[in-house]
């Protein structure tokens, strides 16, 4: 089955408007109310390593070449406070996002960056955030990453994954690589773990569940993997590199 929007041009106008007219978070709080919560959650010496940290999200969730599992990571890395995200995709926001995905209706039709730094804004206006509305290719993986400490991964497409995590190794060996595979359907979430594959590979999923008719790409279970993936981010930023 294949899904075709039929949303009138009423609606798609109104999502647009939507989009266009959120309150400025940054009018909302401020920068040191936001820190004084994270440190009392925190600590000091954690807070200040997570505030240090930049990670790319190297796809931001999406149907084709895209990513399932990352805007979820985003969003936990954003909550927590890590200070300087890198928000990269080619693709825009549609329906069938929105099962398992961190957009809403006024993204439908953005650029998936755009979108998700819009709503990470909504969470921590003070997150440094940039974004590439690019594709990732094997001839960009070396200037694309070379800012981040550590880069996060889970695209749908095998030959795409194996791109990634190739060219990261290769061209970018001493950069931190956390993969995810393995995320469909409603399999039991204890089959999903996290394990380092070398010094500086961490793969978390079951590494077999793909999508089936009636098993998808569903949020409860990809939400599962994407929080292993930003846990294994946030025990790197803060010096623990066992799996």
């Amino acid at each position: 089955m294949t899904f075709e929007p039929s949303a009138s041009q009423a609606q798609i106008d109104a999502r647009q408007h939507a989009f266009d007219n959120q309150p400025d978070p940054a009018t909302l709080v401020s920068r040191e109310e936001i820190r004084a919560a994270l440190l009392d959650r925190h600590t000091a010496a954690t807070q200040d390593k997570l505030d240090a940290a930049h990670v790319a999200i190297c796809g931001c969730g999406g149907p084709r070449a895209a990513p399932c599992a990352n805007a979820s990571s985003a969003v936990a890395l954003t909550r927590i406070g890590v200070g300087h995200l890198h928000l990269i995709d080619f693709d825009r926001v549609d329906m069938t996002n929105l099962n398992r995905q961190q957009y809403f209706l006024k993204d439908l039709g953005q650029y998936k960056t755009e979108a998700l730094r819009s709503n990470l804004r909504q969470i921590n206006p003070f997150t440094d955030i940039t974004i590439d509305t690019v594709k990732v290719t094997d001839e960009n993986v070396p200037t694309l990453f070379e800012n981040e400490d550590i880069i996060c991964e889970a695209f749908d497409v095998p030959e795409n994954k194996t791109m990634l995590v190739n060219a990261v190794l290769e061209n970018l060996p001493g950069k931190k690589l956390v993969s995810a595979s393995g995320m469909a359907g409603f399999r039991s979430s204890n089959l999903v773990s996290t394990r380092r594959v070398s010094k500086n590979f961490y793969f978390c999923g079951d590494g077999e569940t793909a999508p089936v008719p009636g098993a998808g790409l569903m949020a409860p279970r990809v939400g599962v993997v994407a929080c292993h993936e930003a846990n294994m981010i946030t025990r790197l930023i803060l010096g623990e590199e066992d799996a």
